[in-house]
């Protein structure tokens, strides 16, 4: 039998010198919230690909409008797709504009922010007047809030008050209209599409793009998550956290719009980056969460833009007195529905939270 060779005193040989590796994905990305993106792929090979798709949406959604024509419905929802491309587009060249041409990326961001704000218009004039009169016609019913006066009053005032806004916002539709139509004729807007088919086609990378997703595409992600974050724990969340907060329908809750206006951007800025890159690994409600919030954020939107129709029709001159009081009703009721909202947000952002201040007491509903 063959004898155990001895190794005892045989030195162990050293280890090879490992040949030089990237760095692993978590210690280019430490952070939790990094997506499952091809770490390995160049942030352009990521990149290009969803701009690609979404000018090719954009595309489509011309092509449809084109063809809608007359047609109202078809239309509207041929408009709706073109915004919605243009948003993405716009957003993404706003988030990964250090991995593009920036030149390139800064005039097109523009033109489009340009376009989807001139369709946009139209829609959310018929949008807001369809609330308005909505809301008129719940208020001046058996449902009036007290102390808001006596129902009768406000049933004859909302007839007028319903009629100023209906002229006001009809007129401002209609010049939205035209002025959406003048710019779908005219060079600038033929320029903007230009410019998206050579995107559907090519996008203008910069150097940085050739870098690994996970050194360059991912913490652009995260800086636009992390800009959410901010805004969002810069707002009153804690006031919010109450339903029919009457102690807030004034003149500062009105003051707070445009943080949370701004909030609602950002999210919607969040959205789209992480749609460049995948799905947040075990975290499937994540992506349902933030859609939620934008909606409950697209009401704080639509209500405050109704409370501020209201008054400015209650300022129209020589108006009866009966006419502005069903103005002043409806302004209040708005604001109700913007507290209501930010509530939502709260609930849905901070599920877990709990708050100490005393609760409003409720309105009459």
């Amino acid at each position: 039998m063959q004898r155990p060779e001895n190794t005892a005193a045989r030195p162990t040989p050293a280890a090879p010198t490992p040949a030089p590796q990237a760095p692993a994905a978590h210690a280019l990305a430490p952070d939790p919230r990094t997506p499952a993106v091809a770490l390995d792929a160049s942030a352009g090979e990521v990149l290009a690909p969803y701009l690609h798709a979404r000018a090719g949406d954009f595309l489509r959604g011309l092509r449809r409008h084109q063809e809608a024509g007359s047609d109202g419905r078809s239309a509207e929802e041929a408009a709706r797709a073109l915004r919605s491309a243009a948003r993405r587009v716009s957003a993404t060249l706003y988030t990964f504009r250090p991995l593009l041409d920036a030149a390139w990326a800064d005039q097109v961001r523009g033109e489009l922010g340009w376009l989807s704000a001139t369709l946009a218009a139209e829609h959310s004039c018929a949008a807001r007047l369809t609330r308005l009169l909505d809301a008129l016609h719940r208020l001046s019913g058996t449902r009036v809030p007290p102390p808001r006066g006596d129902t009768g009053t406000l049933a004859v005032g909302a007839a007028r008050a319903g009629a100023l806004l209906d002229r006001q916002l009809t007129l401002t539709r209609t010049r939205a209209h035209s002025t959406a139509l003048q710019a779908l004729g005219s060079a600038r807007f033929h320029a903007v599409a230009d410019a998206v088919a050579l995107l559907a086609g090519e996008v203008p990378l910069g150097a940085a793009a050739s870098a690994r997703a996970a050194e360059v595409l991912v913490p652009a992600a995260l800086d636009a998550e992390d800009r959410l974050q901010r805004a969002v724990a810069a707002l009153p969340l804690a006031r919010a956290a109450h339903p029919y907060n009457a102690e807030a329908l004034g003149q500062e809750s009105e003051g707070q719009d445009g943080p949370w206006h701004q909030v609602r951007l950002l999210l919607r800025l969040h959205r789209y980056a992480r749609e460049v890159l995948d799905h947040r690994p075990g975290e499937p409600e994540r992506p349902e969460r933030t859609a939620a919030a934008g909606v409950a954020l697209d009401r704080h939107r639509d209500a405050a833009g109704a409370a501020s129709a209201a008054a400015a029709a209650a300022r129209t001159p020589k108006i009866a007195p009966a006419t502005a009081y069903a103005l002043g009703v409806l302004h209040a009721d708005q604001r109700h529905e913007v507290e209501a909202a930010r509530f939502t947000f709260q609930r849905i952002w901070q599920p877990g939270a709990v708050t100490t201040a005393p609760a409003a007491t409720p309105a009459a509903s």
